[in-house]
């Protein structure tokens, strides 16, 4: 496991097009979430400490929102041959174990994520109604092996303040997870093998 951080992409960026494969079957594209007040994407998988830590908020959180016209998806893009654990029919399984209600895609190629410029599971991209990024960083500070709550009070106040119509706090602390596990030869340029202290 390396332990990696967001590349905290710019702020302002228009959400990268993508059309996966759904774990249960059947395509979800970006097109899917056009009119929606906001789109939160969510690298994650199955197998991650960091996200085992924070499925259960993650379910909250999604069906919270979700009721207040928040569209949520999340994508896994580590290399099931090598993570059969990641796999799109363990995805299934696992989506229906923690009750998920929004989709859960499998990136294959990759492609995705590095268009994303998606670095760590859990890693969230936040964007308005306009599908501008207006928050990358951390569900809160909680993590594995700490005493601090699961709230996700960092990414509910982004949330919150683009239902409002105001731009979240420009003060945004980095994700960090597990290095998402590329294949040979699709390790980005932002890819840090080395992960962080």
């Amino acid at each position: 496991m390396v332990r990696t951080a967001s590349t905290m992409l710019p702020l302002g960026t228009q959400a990268p097009d993508f059309s996966l494969q759904e774990c249960d079957g059947g395509t979800v594209s970006l097109a899917d979430f056009a009119g929606k007040k906001a789109l939160l994407v969510m690298f994650v998988c199955n197998h991650c400490p960091y996200v085992k830590h924070v499925a259960d908020q993650l379910k909250v959180l999604a069906d919270d929102y979700l009721a207040k016209d928040v569209a949520v998806v999340a994508i896994s893009s580590n290399d099931a041959d090598a993570y059969p654990d990641d796999s799109p029919e363990k995805m299934s399984e696992e989506k229906k174990a923690r009750g998920y209600a929004f989709p859960y895609l499998f990136d294959g190629d990759q492609k995705v994520a590095q268009a994303y410029a998606a670095a760590c599971t859990p890693d969230f991209f936040l964007f308005d109604g306009d599908q501008k990024l207006a928050y990358r960083g951390q569900l809160d500070s909680s993590r594995p092996k700490t005493e601090i709550p699961v709230t996700g009070e960092d990414l509910r106040a982004a949330i919150d303040a683009v239902l409002a119509g105001e731009s979240p706090s420009e003060t945004q602390r980095p994700s960090l997870g597990c290095n998402i596990k590329w294949k040979e030869g699709n390790e980005p340029a932002y890819f840090n093998s080395a992960g962080v202290s």
